[in-house]
């Protein structure tokens, strides 16, 4: 079952955002309730931790409810159906509080799903049968306690549309299938509460879309402006508000596994001449083209691209020696070289250039983390104050 309902997507912020994951299916859309591959993993994972304590309240109250209707059975129902209902009721408790368990550990999350799923069509086939044999004996025996499942399955389980409409449309299923075994109720009844149960399960459905159209959406946004806040605008790399808290991490990790980090400062030589010679829009082309140098520099998983803003840029290796590093460097200056931008405007050489600073340093062996940058500050100052457009370690 499909649905197309018109909700158009009026993002035209997004006109002035740098392309993303995020910022692409926003603007393609989602009706059909789908992301591109690696995204939908993304959602998926997302959707699992976020629903964790929605699973756990929605548990509960299913556990209350059921243990109340339990106790009107025993109103309700004369003996022995009764006991042969009371026995059902308590299989499926069993199985909910081993579900409760399961939650309360957080150690088998990627089981919430599938556990969640089996929980409700246990409860969906455990209520098709309670009400099959109560109709046995009193015809008038409420049947609605079904509708509750399907709508716990929309609303409260925290799973995503298709799984959901599976769910309840099975026990809806099931619950036709053992009236017409058992014969409590005559066809014309067995065909009015189906009704019900399907027009039930339409609101239910619709409802659940709509739902999860919003949680979709939700997610999109939310780790689009993550994206925009931890990195800047114009070149793309992170800004030095991500860039300080990775720089922690890293410096942490480091120390843990031994291993050593190199800090390349770098900055473009003569940049405000060149904005003063041929204008904001062409430097800001030149920013975008060596942020993208920088970023093919910084590859690797731990590395990291920085524009610390104006002209400034910063580029983090992990597990790198030294000579290394200022190879990584040297290449990165020649990769500017050879892209002969023009500047008429530089007293170092006829086209842009660029000074690099170099430090490394073994955390393990008592450097403070200040001290990693303060080193490549004063390496960048030496090869500015010593002609630029060179490197210094």
């Amino acid at each position: 079952m499909r649905f197309e309902v018109p909700v158009p997507l009026s993002h035209a912020w997004l006109d002035d955002v740098r392309p993303s994951p995020y910022a692409d299916q926003l603007a393609l859309g989602f009706r059909w309730l789908r992301f591109s591959r690696p995204l939908e993993q993304e959602y998926r994972d997302y959707l699992r931790g976020d629903s964790l304590e929605l699973k756990r309240i929605a548990l509960s109250v299913g556990i209350l409810v059921w243990l109340a209707f339990a106790a009107f059975d025993f109103v309700l129902v004369e003996a022995p159906e009764v006991w042969w209902i009371f026995s059902i009721r308590m299989g499926v408790l069993l199985l909910l509080c081993l579900f409760g368990w399961l939650l309360i550990q957080r150690k088998y999350t990627y089981l919430l799903q599938p556990l969640s799923l089996a929980s409700l069509l246990a409860l969906g086939a455990a209520a098709s049968l309670v009400v099959g044999i109560a109709h046995r004996v009193d015809p008038n025996y409420p049947y609605e306690g079904l509708l509750l499942i399907c709508m716990a399955a929309y609303f409260l389980a925290g799973l995503r549309l298709s799984e959901a409409l599976c769910c309840s449309l099975l026990v809806m299923l099931l619950y036709i299938a053992v009236e017409l075994t058992m014969g409590g109720v005559d066809l014309a009844r067995l065909i009015n509460n189906s009704l019900f149960l399907l027009s039930g399960n339409l609101v239910g459905a619709v409802g659940c879309y709509l739902l999860e159209f919003k949680s979709r959406e939700h997610f999109l946004i939310s780790r689009l402006m993550r994206v925009l806040a931890d990195h800047d605008s114009l070149t793309g790399l992170n800004n030095r508000r991500s860039f300080n808290r990775q720089f922690e991490r890293l410096w942490r990790q480091a120390q843990r596994e031994q291993r050593s980090l190199a800090l390349l400062l770098c900055d473009i030589d003569h940049f405000k001449a060149y904005n003063d010679r041929y204008g904001h829009q062409a430097g800001d082309n030149v920013l975008q083209r060596i942020g993208g140098l920088l970023q093919d520099a910084a590859r690797r998983p731990l590395d990291m691209a920085v524009r610390l803003g104006g002209e400034e840029f910063a580029v983090l290796l992990y597990d790198i020696a030294e000579v290394e590093a200022r190879n990584h460097a040297e290449a990165l200056r020649q990769t500017l070289l050879a892209l002969n931008i023009e500047h008429e405007g530089s007293s170092t050489a006829s086209m842009l250039t660029m000074s690099i600073g170099i430090a490394c340093i073994q955390p393990d062996e008592g450097g403070a983390l200040a001290q990693l940058y303060e080193h490549a500050d004063r390496a960048l100052y030496e090869a500015k104050a010593f002609g630029r457009n060179q490197v210094v370690a």
